[in-house]
């Protein structure tokens, strides 16, 4: 598998993390220690279980670390409501965090599909062709 520097769906998750950061500075600084640090958790997640997964030896493992980056843009997204919601912050910045975040959860479910389908191939080839497979079949 390539590095996970490779995989765009990682980089758009860094670029999140980064908007984040910079959206939730404009935050009251009582909300320092909560939904600030939070969504910052949160959208450092995304992009760490990503990382983490593309790092693992199986499809099957991967794919637990590609749910749990999906569950933690859900997270983000629940919190991005709440934060517009209650007036945090300036509601078309909230809009764009929301819409990266959506384009993540995109990419995302598109490479767990890619995922399951690829590892749903046989890898195991028949050294019996196929024609006389299907002649001992009929002969069955």
């Amino acid at each position: 598998m390539k590095s996970h520097k490779d995989l765009e769906v990682w980089r758009s998750a860094i670029q999140l993390a980064g908007s984040v950061y910079q959206t939730t500075r404009l935050y009251p600084h009582e909300e320092r220690y909560s939904i600030t640090a939070q969504m910052r958790r949160c959208a450092v997640s995304i992009a760490s279980n990503i990382a983490e997964g593309a790092a693992r030896q199986g499809d099957r493992e991967f794919l637990q670390f590609l749910y749990i980056a999906l569950g933690s843009t859900s997270e983000l997204d629940t919190q991005i409501e709440i934060s517009k919601l209650t007036g945090l912050c300036a509601p078309a910045m909230l809009d764009q965090l929301q819409e990266a975040n959506n384009q993540v959860a995109k990419i995302l479910q598109g490479l767990i599909r890619s995922v399951k389908t690829a590892s749903r191939k046989p890898n195991y080839q028949s050294p019996i062709p196929n024609q006389t497979l299907d002649k001992l079949r009929q002969g069955l």
